[in-house]
């Protein structure tokens, strides 16, 4: 059994998906101007109306997961993949119409 066969399953696209925009959110924060608290970022973010900019960007690594997992023939963690990205989707979509 090769790697690709090991990690080809839902489960490692959907916690993969779901890592991933966390990651990037946790990165930008840590690069961002004047070194503010968690608290201070988000309620910056929340102020200038970017919520969902934000996570549209945050999102942006999943198009890289999933592409990565189709070259190497992973379809059902590409499936996974999609299946996050699709609910990040609805949680945009959720944040716009509500605000």
């Amino acid at each position: 059994m090769n790697i690709s066969e090991k990690y080809d399953k839902m489960t490692t696209g959907i916690i993969s998906g779901l890592l991933a925009p966390i990651l990037t959110a946790l990165i930008v924060f840590l690069f961002s101007k004047g070194n503010p608290s968690l608290q201070t970022w988000l309620n910056r973010i929340a102020d200038a109306d970017i919520i969902t900019h934000m996570i549209s960007l945050c999102v942006l690594p999943n198009l890289l997961l999933f592409l990565l997992f189709n070259r190497f023939d992973m379809l059902r963690a590409s499936r996974g993949v999609l299946g996050i990205t699709i609910f990040w989707a609805v949680i945009v979509f959720a944040v716009k119409i509500l605000r």
